[in-house]
């Protein structure tokens, strides 16, 4: 595998993170796994992925405290976070009605804005502006993921 030159970059902790999740999830791992155990193996190594991430990102991201809390408690996540999309959704009622428009947004309440929340951790309750930064460092972070694990799959499939 590739070592990035700078040991301190998210790709890096993740990549360390990564590797000591999945050293877990190998110890208890089954001789013979049934087509249920394979399938709740592939959520655990996607969960390890997305919590490895977030916890190499650490809690300045709003989209990785989000991921961090799920991870942490996931019953109490999903109540936390259906709770807010009802706020939420009171208060874009309650705007639209005044016909004041979000601060940088212009116009109606657009079907993309939902769309992008419902796609980035945490997104639900944050502003337009404050979405598209969390978005785009979303990205980049997934980006370095996809990188991490093909070096990892390309190092031990050799």
């Amino acid at each position: 595998m590739k070592t990035p030159t700078n040991p301190s970059s998210i790709k890096t902790r993740f990549a360390i993170k990564f590797l000591q999740a999945m050293k877990k999830l190998n110890k208890k791992r089954s001789s013979s796994p049934s087509m249920a155990d394979k399938q709740r193996r592939c959520r655990l190594i996607r969960a390890a992925a997305c919590a490895s991430m977030a916890s190499a990102v650490g809690t300045r991201r709003a989209w990785s405290r989000a991921v961090l809390r799920k991870t942490v408690n996931n019953h109490q996540y999903h109540s936390v976070i259906n709770n807010r999309r009802r706020i939420t959704r009171r208060k874009r009622v309650v705007m639209m009605r005044r016909g004041n428009p979000r601060e940088g947004h212009s116009g109606n309440l657009g079907e993309e804005d939902d769309i992008l929340r419902g796609l980035v951790p945490g997104g639900e309750g944050m502003d337009f502006c404050r979405l598209l930064s969390e978005t785009a460092h979303y990205v980049k972070c997934l980006r370095a993921q996809i990188q991490v694990m093909t070096n990892i799959l390309d190092h031990y499939s050799t």
